[in-house]
């Protein structure tokens, strides 16, 4: 699975993106995908997934206020990102797997930054 993010740029605090990760190359339907977050010095954060199935998964810091959707007809997976926060700044990055658990050891995208100020 081929996979291309858009979407990402410089919001201020309290303000909204829409992410949207482009797939193409394998059966889009049977795969999970999420979202990934690194920020510098950091982890990499699994943020958002869905399962090929949808169901969800959210990080604590992020319930509530972040929106995961995937549309097989189209073969994207979005995220909206409401109430965005300066600690939401990172790379973010979309991945594909055969599970929510297994998104890690899948395919990747070259990622999208996200800037939010204070």
């Amino acid at each position: 699975v081929r996979l291309v993010e858009s979407g990402g740029g410089l919001v201020q605090a309290g303000g909204s993106l829409r992410l949207s990760c482009a797939a193409s190359g394998s059966i889009f339907s049977r795969n999970a995908m999420g979202w990934y977050r690194q920020a510098p010095g950091k982890k990499r954060e699994l943020t958002a997934a869905i399962s090929s199935g949808g169901s969800t998964y959210y990080a604590d810091s992020v319930k509530g206020r972040f929106t995961v959707s995937k549309d097989n007809a189209k073969n994207t997976l979005d995220l909206q990102m409401n109430s965005l926060k300066p600690e939401d700044t990172a790379m973010y990055y979309c991945a594909a797997g055969i599970s929510i658990a297994t998104l890690t050891s899948g395919s990747w995208g070259q990622g999208t930054q996200v800037t939010v100020s204070s």
